[in-house]
C-alpha cells in the first residue's frame, strides 16, 4: 500500500475532534461549526440554514454531518439549502470531516456544518 502526505496548502482542514469539540486548523471550536477552506465559524446547527447559505457563491458541496450517528437533515433546512444551489450530503460528523479534508485537499470548493459527537 501506497501512503501520499496530504497538503492543504493555505486551506483550514480538520485536525480532530472530540465529545463537543472540532479541533480546525490548529485551534479548538466547541459546539457546532461550520468550516471552509478559508477557517472556522459557529454554526447554530440545524436551524442556523442563514450561516450556510452565506457560502453558496463560494462552495459546491456542503457536508453536514449529524454528529456520531448518521441522520437525515431536516427536510426544511435540506430544502432549502438545494433551493439556494447546494449539493447537500449528511453523514456522521466523523466521516464529514475526513471526506471535507480529502475534497479540500483536491482544491474542492467544500464545506462541512459538523454537530460534534
Amino acid at each position: 500500500m501506497q501512503l501520499n502526505e496530504i497538503t492543504f496548502r493555505e486551506a483550514t482542514p480538520f485536525d480532530g475532534y472530540g465529545p463537543g469539540f472540532f479541533r480546525v486548523g490548529g485551534q479548538i471550536v466547541e459546539g457546532p461549526v461550520c468550516v471552509t477552506g478559508s477557517g472556522a465559524r459557529s454554526w447554530g446547527g440545524y436551524e442556523d440554514a442563514d450561516t450556510l447559505i452565506d457560502l453558496c457563491d463560494s462552495v459546491d458541496v456542503l457536508f453536514i454531518g449529524t454528529g456520531a450517528e448518521t441522520a437525515h437533515v431536516p427536510d426544511d433546512l435540506r430544502t432549502r439549502l438545494e433551493d439556494e444551489g447546494f449539493g447537500v450530503e449528511a453523514m456522521n460528523s466523523p466521516a464529514a470531516c475526513r471526506t471535507f479534508n480529502v475534497l479540500l485537499s483536491e482544491g474542492r470548493r467544500v464545506a462541512a456544518a459538523v454537530i460534534p459527537v
